[in-house]
């Protein structure tokens, strides 16, 4: 295939959606930071930040490849066949006007937001060390066949894809099952194995910066827009309705998360109206391609509003899961998965019919379907990743580690200097911080 063959337009959107999609994960670095206590919030950033590392690296070396892979067993892609992302430089290597090099590179992005977005139920007691390692085994173990489950297509020219998208016809547009429901029933396997913090349920444990959160909110729904309308592959009307239904269901989402706080608490709380944005985000992700802007707006509302209410079942259960991934992404993907199977409208790029459309149960059974092999799969080998890496290393601090703080003893930093200084302009630079008269005589 020569150059000419290459859409540069396609080329061009999908490349800027992935810088999208990359600029999430530190967007939920933020989002997350913000939600923990001062004395956890660079470790917090910091499992975001070495996800990055982590999952990238593997990609290139075989994550690629078992995802997009021609499959084996339809479970898991070879992991020879594009290992080190060979072959993928060659001009003949581009798949509807796309070079599969810039494909490889969009997909990227989703694997290291999909393991990131663990991290959130294990805040303020996990080693990172063993969180660097339990990341990278559930990139190679859980997101990696996850993703070629749901993400990779039969084609005529004999590629063989996942189970999920092909056995059982499951729509997922761009992550409501391989990376949302996937994270969220992974991140409560690890919880429960974990353990929770010490005096969940009886201390505070507040957000120590919203102003932090409100800004990883506002990153992750502009990220979200590559995320959406980039897995159009294309600049055309699908991308067209992704973005308008990414903009609508969120909108939807967080003014009902805040209505149903208001109703329940008497506030309506900036720590509510950033949830409800990721739970609106959450739930057209897989739905953004195959609803109208009526139905995009009716999951989302329905999205924010359960999840409000979701958030609150860690109490009454007693796991901890700190930052609500449960609340929000496995409740929210289940909301979006399921609803396309009622809110599918043939008119959209997708072509599907839910019920509420004339096209009976059959949907609303294969999204059904697709979302119990996803959660099912990942919540048992996330439950023996962590059982293992719990008797090998050990997956908490001590208790008085995380009183203290995790953030001195696993990076020896803080991540606010808040001790006192002076400044001396007596025969050396004014910038010079030297000891207080106190610490002197100390």
């Amino acid at each position: 295939m020569n150059l000419l063959e290459i859409d540069t337009g396609n080329t061009a959107w999908v490349l800027t959606s992935a810088a999208l999609v990359l600029l999430m994960t530190p967007g939920l670095a933020f989002f997350y930071g913000g939600m923990v206590r001062a004395k956890s919030v660079l470790n917090m950033l910091m499992m975001s930040i070495v996800t990055m590392g982590i999952v990238g690296v593997l990609w290139i070396i075989v994550g690629y490849s078992m995802a997009f892979g021609d499959s084996m067993g339809r479970l898991i892609g070879n992991p020879f066949e594009f290992a080190f992302l060979k072959g993928l430089m060659s001009p003949e290597a581009v798949t509807g006007g796309v070079p599969d090099i810039v494909f490889a590179g969009f997909q990227s992005a989703f694997a290291i937001i999909a393991v990131a977005l663990v991290s959130g139920a294990v805040a303020d007691r996990m080693k990172f060390s063993a969180w660097a390692a339990f990341a990278a085994l559930w990139a190679l173990l859980v997101y990696f066949p996850a993703a070629h489950a749901v993400f990779s297509f039969d084609t005529e020219s004999g590629h063989q894809g996942g189970f999920v998208a092909n056995v059982i016809g499951a729509v997922d547009f761009a992550g409501g099952t391989a990376i949302h429901i996937n994270a969220g029933v992974g991140a409560l396997a690890l919880a429960l194995v974990l353990g929770k913090r010490v005096g969940f349920g009886r201390i505070p444990m507040r957000p120590h910066n919203l102003p932090l959160v409100m800004l990883g909110a506002g990153l992750l729904w502009f990220g979200w827009f590559g995320f959406n309308a980039g897995s159009a592959l294309a600049a055309d009307t699908t991308a067209g309705v992704a973005w308008i239904n990414t903009l609508g269901a969120t909108a939807a989402a967080m003014l009902a998360w805040l209505l149903v706080e208001r109703l329940r608490d008497g506030h309506a709380t900036s720590l509510g109206g950033a949830s409800g944005i990721v739970a609106g985000l959450v739930a057209i992700t897989p739905a953004a391609h195959s609803v109208s802007p009526a139905g995009g707006l009716l999951i989302g509302a329905i999205a924010g509003a359960l999840c409000a209410m979701a958030v609150g079942l860690k109490f009454r259960f007693g796991y901890d899961d700190s930052l609500d991934v449960v609340g929000v992404h496995l409740v929210g993907g289940l909301v979006g998965t399921l609803l396309i199977g009622l809110f599918a409208d043939p008119a959209a790029p997708a072509g599907e019919s839910g019920l509420l459309y004339g096209g009976g149960v059959d949907l609303l059974g294969r999204q059904a379907a697709g979302a119990a092999v996803v959660l099912v799969y990942s919540f048992v080998v996330t439950f023996l990743i962590a059982k293992v890496l719990d008797k090998v290393m050990g997956l908490r601090v001590a208790p008085e580690v995380e009183t203290m703080g995790i953030d001195t003893t696993e990076h020896a930093e803080t991540g606010y200097d808040l001790s006192h200084v002076a400044y001396s302009s007596y025969g050396v630079k004014q910038t010079l911080i030297v000891p207080t008269r106190e610490e002197a005589d100390a």
